[in-house]
C-alpha cells in the first residue's frame, strides 16, 4: 500500500476556487481503480491550508491517478492558487491495522 500526504498553502483570495477544485478532485479520484481512500481537509489552525491524504493499492494505481484528467486539471490550476510551496510526503506501508480508541 502507498499513502501520500500533500499539503497546499492556498492564497486566501483563491480559497473558494481551491475548495471547489479539491471537492471535484476527491470525488473523481475515489472512483479510480486501485484508490483505497482519497480525502481532503482544511487545516484546523489555518483554513487556507489544504491537506490531501491518499491511499493506493500499489505504485501502478498511484501512477494512473497522476495521469488522470481530473488530477492533471487540478495540478495545472494549482500554481495560480498557492500562497507558498506545497509539501508532499509518500509512505510505503507494509502492514495496516485498525487501532481501538
Amino acid at each position: 500500500m502507498l499513502v501520500v500526504h500533500a499539503t497546499f498553502p492556498i492564497d486566501s483570495d483563491s480559497r473558494d476556487r481551491a475548495l471547489d477544485l479539491a471537492h471535484e478532485l476527491v470525488e473523481s479520484s475515489r472512483e479510480e481503480p486501485g484508490v483505497i481512500s482519497y480525502n481532503a481537509a482544511t487545516d484546523v489552525e489555518d483554513p487556507n491550508v489544504l491537506h490531501f491524504i491518499e491511499g493506493y493499492e500499489d505504485e501502478a494505481a498511484f501512477g494512473e491517478h497522476a495521469q488522470s484528467e481530473h488530477f492533471r486539471e487540478f495540478e495545472s490550476t494549482l500554481p495560480d492558487l498557492l500562497a507558498g510551496e506545497p509539501t508532499v510526503t509518500r509512505f510505503d506501508v507494509d502492514e495496516v491495522t485498525d487501532v481501538d480508541l
